[in-house]
């Protein structure tokens, strides 16, 4: 009876493994990225691993990157990541969405589809998604961190809130966005990156309770928009630097 149990058991881990990875088609790979936010954050911080970062970011039309955005971003990942073998950025447009409002499980289902990216011998892959819809939850959301290696931009939301007459910067609202949502995947706040002192914003989720930190939870959401009209991009507090190095970054 023992016997039968375990031989059901391991089958029904089998047939969980096969459903996870058959999310991807990931090659030779077998890194799971399908795991929960922060989960890779020591992967991604550190060089004993992988030694590498290759960030693919897929753009539906009319929503492509911002080139000194992306610069900005490069910028910032040096600065926390120990990648000796270096950080390279690759775009590629995809199929719009035909919703103008998109879920969680909607995005997910776009990277499923359109991924090419992925962890392999040395190199990390994350992958940046720039949508043409709005987030269903909450309209005023900007950017979400959806797995382990995985972030989305609201580009519509983004774009009607930027560039404009009397708007604030394309490039400093879309370069906040991503750093905030890069820095959920390093494991900020309280995510994967333990907290070396308490600067959880208890009433917003994972995020840091300093009003000027890049990790409070304004950055992700058109709240940011006062503050980037008289301010510069806002960079991380000491406390969440301190969390980065405690885990394996610079």
């Amino acid at each position: 009876m023992l016997k039968k149990f375990n031989l059901a058991f391991l089958v029904f881990l089998l047939l969980i493994s096969c459903e996870r990875d058959s999310e991807f088609s990931n090659g030779s790979g077998n890194y799971n990225h399908t795991r929960s936010v922060g989960s890779s954050a020591n992967d991604l911080l550190n060089n004993s691993t992988y030694n590498a970062l290759v960030i693919e970011i897929l753009y539906m039309p009319g929503y492509a990157p911002d080139a000194n955005a992306i610069e900005l971003v490069k910028n910032f990942l040096s600065t926390f990541l120990k990648k000796e073998g270096g950080i390279s950025i690759i775009q590629k447009e995809i199929a719009g969405a035909t919703s103008a409002s998109l879920s969680v499980e909607d995005i997910r289902s776009i990277e499923n589809s359109s991924r090419t990216a992925f962890t392999n011998g040395s190199a990390m892959a994350v992958s940046i998604i720039y949508t043409n819809g709005q987030y269903y939850a909450n309209a005023s959301t900007l950017g979400i961190a959806y797995r382990n290696t995985s972030i989305a931009l609201l580009g519509k939301t983004i774009h009607d809130h930027s560039g404009g007459f009397g708007q604030v910067s394309r490039t400093k609202l879309e370069a906040t966005v991503l750093e905030h949502e890069l820095g959920h995947l390093l494991g900020l706040v309280d995510l994967g990156s333990q907290m070396q002192v308490n600067h959880k914003d208890a009433a917003n989720g994972n995020h840091c309770d300093n009003k000027n930190c890049l990790m409070y939870y304004a950055s992700e959401t058109t709240d940011i928009l006062g503050f980037l009209n008289t301010n510069n991009i806002p960079q991380l507090d000491t406390n969440c630097k301190g969390d980065l190095t405690a885990n394996g970054g610079k």
